[in-house]
């Protein structure tokens, strides 16, 4: 029986080696392969490990510089006109330059303003596509987008808005208002929905030119038609804060 036995294991020189036969020590090379460079590239972590905790903090300290810088700024711009004014007092011609910047400070935005106004607020849709069935519209539909903030705050400034802020952010000439997906980013900082936007200004005419914006328009039919946001307040003393920024410009153009 032993000898039958070891006869059966020895090799047969007549049967035919399978293509698996030789395959399988090529594969079990090519996995041992990719497991030690899976483990030299790791060097004992986790290769899918989820950042998304080290971006959120990374996003955070980034802030915190950000304020801690512009709290720097601001004490300087305050030494610069502290030590602006002790100039003037015995200078002539920077007292004349002195005067003729603060005249244009209030038209410029660098004042606070204070009276009756006109409040609108724009937010995205509490509904997704599957609650439209069939008819389901596209996600771009269900947010707001630049287009509508800035046909509001255009259709502002021709009622006669005298001041505006957005996000409680006063804006001036030099200011543009961008969206990175569904968030507003205004003076590097950024905003999510709802979007408010107050202005100082007579507010019977403020509503009247919002009716007459075609993009205000077709907001409120997608307000209707998709469950977005919008909103008229008006404000009989509101307060719209002067402007914080910077001033340097890149570059201008003298109008014709």
């Amino acid at each position: 029986m032993l000898r039958r036995a070891a006869r059966g294991l020895r090799p047969r020189r007549n049967r035919r080696r399978s293509i698996w036969s030789a395959g399988v020590p090529l594969i079990a090379l090519a996995a041992g392969l990719l497991f030690t460079t899976s483990a030299t590239t790791a060097d004992g972590t986790a290769l899918r490990d989820d950042r998304r905790p080290q971006l959120t903090q990374l996003i955070t300290e980034k802030r915190e510089r950000l304020a801690e810088s512009e709290e720097r700024a601001a004490d300087l711009l305050t030494d610069v006109d502290q030590a602006t004014a002790r100039l003037a007092d015995v200078d002539q011609p920077v007292k004349s330059a002195r005067e003729t910047a603060d005249a244009m400070r209030e038209p410029a935005g660098f004042t606070a303003l204070h009276g009756p106004g006109l409040t609108v607020t724009l937010n995205d849709s509490p509904r997704r596509g599957t609650d439209f069935g069939d008819n389901a519209p596209d996600n771009d539909d269900l947010v707001v987008h630049q287009g509508d903030v800035q046909s509001v705050v255009n259709a502002l400034w021709a009622g006669g808005a005298e001041a505006m802020t957005i996000m409680d952010v006063r804006v001036i000439s030099t200011s543009a208002v961008r969206c990175v997906g569904n968030t507003l980013l205004l003076h590097g900082q950024v905003f999510s929905p709802p979007f408010k936007i107050t202005a100082i200004g007579e507010p019977t005419a403020m509503r009247r030119a919002l009716e007459s914006s075609e993009g205000v328009r077709q907001f409120r039919e997608a307000v209707a038609d998709f469950g977005l946001g919008y909103t008229e307040k008006v404000e009989k003393n509101v307060t719209v804060r002067a402007y914080d920024g910077s001033t340097d410009l890149r570059s201008a153009q003298a109008a014709q």
